[in-house]
Formats: structure tokens, sequence, C-alpha cells
């Protein structure tokens, strides 16, 4: 049991910076700011199944996908890690938040998937099913994208809290640690490759 504390732990904590709840809350304060609270609500829990739905279709058919292929994991960790490494550096470095949506099915698209289910995300999990194993790293998921739709329904009471520039200074560390955990899975592709 403490071996599967520790694995869940080790695959909580990447997936946790990949997702980033309280940069995403950030984000889906901006997008949502027009709405009623029923309608945010509405479209959290379309952006958290839709992310539950992409991740673990990708857990169970990724590494099928990667094979058919012909795309070793070591392939995908280096090539995972750069756009990890993008992402990271452009969360760090931009300043403006993403254009708003107003299609009402926007927690599926672009929301759930690929903001959330993003390649941060689809990345980690892939590299965790192998290091971790099935069960830690989708209880971990399950983990993370509960915290994350708690952040979403509850962000004004969390932007109360934080403030506005508490949650982007703790994005941008999260971002941080993001580009930190990319360069970690390029150099553990390259080794293997």
């Amino acid at each position: 049991m403490l071996a599967w504390l520790n694995d869940f732990i080790l695959a909580w904590i990447p997936l946790f910076v990949a997702i980033d709840p309280l940069g995403m809350a950030a984000l889906f304060l901006g997008l949502t700011s027009e709405m009623e609270h029923h309608r945010r609500r509405r479209i959290a829990r379309q952006a958290s199944l839709t992310a539950l739905a992409v991740g673990t279709a990708f857990m169970f058919g990724g590494k099928v996908l990667l094979s058919a292929l012909g795309i070793t994991v070591a392939d995908f960790l280096v090539a995972g890690g750069i756009i990890l490494l993008i992402f990271g550096v452009r969360h760090l470095l931009e300043h403006e938040q993403a254009p708003l949506f107003h299609d009402e099915e926007f927690g599926v698209v672009p929301l759930g998937m690929p903001l959330i289910a993003g390649p941060a995300m689809l990345t980690a999990l892939l590299a965790l099913m192998t290091t971790r194993g099935v069960t830690p790293t989708l209880a971990a998921l399950l983990a993370n994208l509960w915290i994350n739709h708690i952040c979403m329904v509850h962000v004004r009471k969390i932007v109360g809290f934080i403030g506005i520039n508490g949650i982007k200074a703790i994005s941008k560390i999260i971002a941080l640690l993001l580009v930190a955990i990319a360069v970690n899975m390029i150099r553990r592709g390259w080794q293997n490759l």
C-alpha cells in the first residue's frame, strides 16, 4: 500500500503541474466572466468530462497508436518534452489571456481539449503509465481533474482569497516546473533512444 501511495504521489505531481488548476481557473474566469453561475458550472462539467475521456482513452490506446505509427516511448518522451518545453516557456513569457469563446459548447473544445487534456497532460500520462503503473496514474488523473473542476466551479472564491495576481504568480511557478519536467522528459527519452 505504501508503494502504491508513493507511485500515486509521484504521478499526481507532474499531472498537477501539467494541468495547472489555478492557471486553468484564471483562464476559465476570463472565458466565463459574463456568464451566470449555472452556465459556468455546466461548462466546467463539460470540460472535466471531456478531459477525463480523452486522458483515459490516451492512457489505454496511446501506446497502440504510437506503435502503429512506429513511434517508441522514448521518441514520444523527447517530442512531448519539447512540446512541454515550448508550452512552459510560452506560458512563462506571455502576458495576455487567451481569446474569449462565446460558443456554448466551448467546454468540450477548446477548454476540455486541448487546454486541459493537451499535450502536457497526454505526454505526462504516457510517461507515468510506464514509470508508475496504471492504477496510480489513473487515480492521479482523477484526483487532478477533480481539483481542476473544483477550481473552475469556485474560481470567484479562489480569486477573492488569493487574488488574481496571486493566481497569476502561482501559475508562473507551475509553468517553471513544467519546463523542468519537460527537460527531464527530454533527457530520459534521449537516454533511451
